[in-house]
């Protein structure tokens, strides 16, 4: 959740006046160069004058002729531009690299017999509940669940203003998922869906999850590592009909990364395209990575797995964040016992078990950066003050250690834009699992956000108002597609509200919510946990549905 002023100056030429007497005495006695020298200025001065009278004159009357039509100024029109499909690219499961690590086509080895990957997602109606025509499917096209035919479904069940959800509820998929909603009435539809893999064994052991994302020209992902015993692998997919040429920049915490291969990376239309990062940037403690395509928008995810010798360190799923900007706000921060993580961290190779907030700064000036937590209670202080200078063109990464348990919004400002993600951890005793989550930044709630809901575990809301009190509503959607009455959560400035989702809500599991927020601003996430295990997501909420864009349309040749 961005006159010139005309002035004229008027000169006056004062001359001293004498009487007829005082002159002709005095032209008795003048030398007569001096007098003849007099009167050739004098004529000089009133021939300037006649100049610039004439001169005004004519540009008074050029003022007032009548202008050539091709000089007017006129305002570029507004057309409007139709509606589009909602898009949303679900990354595959999580897979074990085989073999080298370089190179931008890995092989990967098959998955532990515990792993699973499922998309949950939803679909809302127009009013009266007529579907829009939707489906998931393959990133090659083939449909896997059909939620609406193409020309809507409409339920005879639905009064003339009640909104229904078309709903997939645990869809299990085993590649790069596209969820479609084609476009109804010439509005775009309100859609969204996540992706969740769990892991009980095996060194992808955790669980990962992340939003389908809208495909885009630009992407920011912030958060990679390639250090010993991290992978990175940065997986772009191509949902649309036309080829995507991607060029990557990678910023380390020691500047921008030179890398021979990262630019001109085809990516054909259906297909996926994985880059092993440590091949392009080796030894990055702190990597970001700035993913622009031309032709065919992309989707861009990070896999990144962390082993600590035997021991799994966490897998996640690093999902692109806002781009560069003044102001950047992570929520769904979940923060453990500030002596655990002292403990954990503490020890040879567990330097990133820990909560922190990376700042990448692009541009060329550093930036001074002041960083806030907001908590149940109100803003706890860091240990460390908050203001910490982020070095042009690098990553700079600050702890978030030290604040009492509990789930936090960060806010980040500065006077030159950058971008931030937040590392969440959980787990605190070095020979045991843990697991790993990065929080990226996220916009303003507005009206009408679709979040979807992963079965099992505990799901919770998180919400952050900043500045001032803000007001959330927020509905359930059911797996029998209705969407319930929503409650609402009054939320004071400068504090983060959790509410826990329930696993039924009239008999019916709940698969996602409608959330809407107005007052001041707020943001929000969706925190994913594990009872009894380690395990940690966090997904910042996606972008609610735009209405009909207007662009501005200029003629010419």
């Amino acid at each position: 959740m961005h006159k010139d002023t005309a002035r004229t100056d008027e000169s006056q030429i004062d001359g001293t006046q004498t009487d007829a007497g005082d002159t002709d005495a005095r032209a008795k006695n003048r030398p007569a160069g001096r007098t003849a020298a007099r009167r050739g200025v004098f004529t000089g001065l009133l021939s300037a004058v006649a100049i610039l009278a004439a001169a005004g004159g004519v540009a008074i009357a050029g003022s007032l002729a009548p202008q050539p039509l091709g000089n007017r100024s006129i305002q570029p029109a507004l057309a409007a531009v139709p509606a589009g499909s909602s898009v949303g690219v679900c990354p595959g499961p999580a897979r074990l690299l085989e073999g080298t690590e370089a190179g931008t086509d890995p092989q990967f080895s098959p998955v532990s017999a515990t792993a699973a990957s499922a998309v949950t997602g939803a679909v809302l109606s127009a009013a009266g509940g007529t579907l829009p025509g939707s489906r998931l499917s393959a990133l090659d096209g083939t449909t896997a669940v059909e939620i609406a035919k193409d020309n809507g479904q409409q339920s005879a069940a639905a009064g003339p203003q009640e909104m229904l959800a078309g709903v997939v509820a645990g869809q299990a998929v085993n590649g790069v998922s596209v969820l479609r909603a084609d476009p109804q009435s010439n509005q775009k539809p309100s859609a969204a869906a996540l992706m969740e893999y769990k892991a009980t064994d095996g060194d992808l052991q955790g669980s990962a999850a992340a939003n389908c994302q809208q495909p885009s020209n630009d992407l920011w992902l912030a958060g990679a590592s390639t250090t010993v015993g991290r992978t990175s692998v940065l997986v772009l997919s191509n949902a649309s009909s036309t080829p995507a040429t991607v060029s990557l920049e990678l910023f380390g915490s020691k500047g921008q990364v030179q890398a021979p291969g990262s630019r001109g990376l085809l990516v054909a239309p259906g297909t996926t395209r994985s880059v092993v990062l440590a091949g392009l940037a080796p030894a990055e403690a702190q990597l970001s990575v700035h993913v622009r395509s031309t032709g065919g928008p992309v989707a861009a995810t990070i896999q990144q797995s962390v082993l600590r010798g035997l021991t799994a360190g966490g897998v996640d799923f690093i999902a692109p964040g806002t781009g560069p900007a003044a102001r950047q706000v992570m929520t769904g921060v979940d923060i453990q016992d500030a002596g655990g993580i002292a403990a954990m961290t503490g020890q040879k190779g567990f330097a990133d078990a820990g909560p922190a907030l990376q700042l990448t700064v692009p541009g060329p000036s550093d930036a001074v950066v002041e960083v806030k937590m907001f908590g149940r209670a109100g803003q706890e202080a860091l240990p460390g003050g908050g203001v910490v200078t982020a070095k042009a063109g690098a990553v700079t990464e600050i702890s978030l250690a030290g604040v009492p348990a509990g789930h936090y919004t960060v806010s980040a400002s500065s006077d030159v834009s950058f971008v931030a993600a937040a590392r969440v951890t959980r787990g605190v005793k070095s020979d045991g699992p843990s697991d790993v989550a990065w929080s990226a930044s996220g916009g303003r709630l507005g009206s009408q956000h679709v979040v979807p809901v992963p079965q099992g575990g505990e799901r919770i809301l998180v919400f952050g108002a900043l500045d001032s009190r803000a007001t959330i509503s927020y509905a359930a959607i059911t797996a029998d597609g209705k969407i319930h009455p929503a409650a609402s959560a009054d939320i004071a400035g400068e504090t983060t509200t959790s509410i826990t989702v329930p696993e039924k809500v009239d008999e019916s599991v709940v698969v996602g919510y409608v959330v809407s927020a107005s007052g001041d601003a707020a943001y929000g996430a969706l925190l994913l946990e594990q009872g009894g295990r380690e395990d940690i997501s966090s997904l910042a909420f996606m972008p609610a549905a735009s209405g009909q864009e207007k662009v501005p349309v200029t003629l010419g040749y």
